[in-house]
């Protein structure tokens, strides 16, 4: 079976508020607070027929955290 590139969208902090897109700029959610946005950013990575991956970044730009949804096509396979 043929592994799926996974779709990347990023959350990062800009002047407006918080904001998901991914690296072409294509919008997903948009808001004024974190939380907000990745929740938002991850009901959309879960309802999609593609493997997506949430990478979540702080006020400084640097990566926090990464999601993977389905989780199955994590090819890192880690518990967290």
């Amino acid at each position: 079976m043929a592994k799926r590139k996974l779709r990347r969208i990023d959350v990062v902090k800009k002047r407006s508020g918080w904001v998901a897109q991914t690296k072409s700029g294509r919008t997903f959610a948009r808001g004024s607070t974190k939380q907000t946005v990745v929740k938002n950013a991850a009901a959309k990575a879960r309802g999609s027929s593609r493997p997506t991956s949430v990478r979540i970044h702080g006020r400084d730009g640097k990566l926090q955290e990464e999601r993977t949804y389905p989780r199955r096509a994590d090819s890192r396979h880690s518990k967290g």
